[in-house]
């Protein structure tokens, strides 16, 4: 039998997006706050003060799901097609962690029950993740598979690493057609298009930075083009802003539109609603 001090070994990770908080139940004095969420097919969510994971409600993950889990931190339990428990983990969003795991591990990821913390901060996640995970353990005798010392299948998934596109083969190259129809080329044929300062890997602005990070925890495929390299994409900046009428960057398009900048992306992260425009 594993012991809850052999618990506290274990050192769960999350991202470091903090999504707006919701509302919730105490569960104790030791606990943090939380929320228990479900699905009821595609009619919303049902809420209930559930603390035991034995008690939560799973829910079976498809696409059907991904716009109604909730984006706010918490803690979650994937189950595979056999119903056997392979990893329990913290995040600041629910649902991109959730969405993530599906399209990196589907094979693994069919259920999950999720809880919300209201107290977003890293004890208090922490705790969440220890209650489960130790209930757990006394109920069955181990550890999740993907929770095992030493597994990283769940935590430490490289994302795939993606070079910035250019419009031009240089900047002493003439152009056979006018850069804004690259533009408008470029942004039709790729669902995700971010124009940035700076590099995906080096955003050179704050807010390019968070459009960024934005994009990743969503775990969304997506196209970005550096509007300050001279070399390749000389004449971007004010070419773009002709074609999209909008004066500052970062630019974000999905779907051939222009949906904003950072303020409007994190607007809409933070209510939720990325993940049906990028289905």
């Amino acid at each position: 039998m594993i012991s809850s001090v052999q618990v506290a070994k274990f050192r769960p990770t999350f991202p470091s997006i903090h999504p707006r908080p919701s509302r919730s139940h105490s569960l104790g004095r030791h606990l943090p706050s939380i929320t228990t969420w479900w699905l009821h097919h595609r009619r919303g969510l049902v809420v209930s003060a559930l603390q035991k994971l034995s008690e939560t409600e799973s829910v079976t993950v498809s696409s059907d799901s991904d716009g109604n889990l909730p984006s706010n931190s918490g803690v979650y339990a994937i189950y595979d097609s056999g119903a056997d428990l392979q990893f329990v983990g913290i995040t600041r969003n629910l649902a991109a962690s959730v969405l993530a795991h599906r399209k990196s591990l589907p094979e693994l990821c069919s259920a999950v029950k999720v809880a919300v913390v209201e107290d977003p901060d890293k004890t208090a996640l922490t705790e969440a993740w220890k209650a489960w995970l130790q209930e757990h353990i006394a109920a069955t005798g181990k550890v999740p598979p993907g929770n095992e010392p030493g597994n990283s299948t769940w935590v430490k998934r490289a994302p795939r690493k993606k070079s910035d596109l250019r419009l031009t083969p240089g900047r002493h190259v003439q152009l056979t057609v006018p850069l804004e129809d690259l533009v408008d080329r470029l942004v039709k044929e790729n669902k995700v298009v971010a124009f940035i300062k700076g590099s995906r890997s080096a955003p050179l602005c704050g807010f390019s930075q968070r459009v960024v990070a934005i994009l990743e925890n969503q775990g969304v495929d997506y196209e970005t083009v550096d509007v300050l390299d001279e070399e390749y994409n000389f004449g971007l900046r004010e070419t773009l802003k002709n074609y999209s009428n909008w004066p500052t960057f970062p630019q974000i398009f999905v779907n051939g539109e222009l949906v904003g900048g950072c303020d409007i992306l994190t607007s809409m992260y933070e209510k939720g609603e990325l993940a049906d425009m990028f289905k």
